[in-house]
């Protein structure tokens, strides 16, 4: 189908964005990869009478090192994001989520935050967000705010971005030297995650000293699986001690029911991924 009529904008910096965001009332969508917001309008789900395309401001784009975080600019693409040589060294773990991401088309047109602002349940790089504690600048009329991914993603496709604000960049704290494992099952290529795992650890001597975890489509918003990250730490990474250290992360999870699966379906796919990503991230 074709959309419906809009006004279209593509300012050149964040301050003509936030000021065209103001001036076009409740009625306006922001652009970022369109990899989402397209489909949309193409069914007329939506039909916002301005889009404001974030395409050519070129200060939202690109990975760079700030002291003990990187910094990943919203408008960043996926593939770039997953090709990036920091992105190796201090996050591996955004790594080898992004590149599970839809396929290489999908990939070299959505951006990093325009997947994060859209905040689907099912999308794969809100988990390992939450497992690496990153955090997200805002820009609003009033200055920027910065929120930790706990509390950025809200409900189902609900993040802490306010009307007339956008997502500028990601702060993301390094993880030098940390292995990491994206764990992701679907029943066709380039789905959607029915279940995924997050994982990313430092171990030594075949012990793993430390964890972070977090699931992907276990509810309305990513989920962090922290008594699975403390029942991990001291652990050997054998098969047998790491399926008991994450046999209880589904445990207090209300992921959904629907065609690709039941809720009690997941719960047990959750425990099976889980196991396989921390055995794969401690190698």
């Amino acid at each position: 189908m074709i959309p419906a009529a809009f006004d279209y904008h593509a300012p050149t910096s964040v301050e003509e964005a936030l000021r065209l965001l103001a001036e076009s009332g409740d009625d306006v969508k922001v652009l970022a990869g369109g990899q989402s917001l397209l489909p949309v309008l193409k069914l007329r789900l939506a039909a916002p009478e301005v889009v404001v395309d974030l395409g050519r401001i070129d200060a939202l784009r690109g990975v760079r090192e700030d002291g003990e975080a990187l910094v990943i600019g919203a408008m960043t693409p996926h593939h770039e994001v997953a090709s990036d040589p920091l992105v190796q060294q201090h996050a591996l773990l955004l790594r080898e989520a992004t590149r599970t991401v839809a396929d290489p088309q999908v990939r070299h047109r959505g951006t990093f935050g325009g997947a994060l602002a859209h905040a689907d349940p099912a999308g794969d790089l809100l988990a390992p967000c939450l497992a690496l504690d990153a955090e997200f600048v805002i820009a609003g009329q009033g200055g920027t705010r910065t929120v930790a991914a706990a509390d950025f993603f809200q409900d189902y496709f609900t993040t802490a971005i306010d009307d007339g604000e956008i997502l500028t960049e990601v702060r993301v704290p390094k993880h030098t030297g940390w292995r990491a494992h994206y764990e992701k099952f679907s029943r066709v290529a380039q789905q959607w995650s029915i279940v995924a795992i997050a994982v990313t650890l430092r171990s030594e001597g075949g012990t793993i000293s430390e964890a972070r975890v977090a699931l992907t489509n276990m509810g309305t918003v990513p989920i962090r699986a922290t008594a699975a990250e403390q029942a991990l730490a001291g652990v050997a990474a054998t098969p047998e001690a790491v399926a008991q250290a994450v046999a209880g992360i589904a445990e207090g999870t209300e992921p959904p029911s629907d065609l690709n699966g039941d809720a009690d379906y997941r719960r047990h796919l959750a425990t099976v991924l889980a196991r396989r990503a921390v055995l794969a991230a401690a190698g």
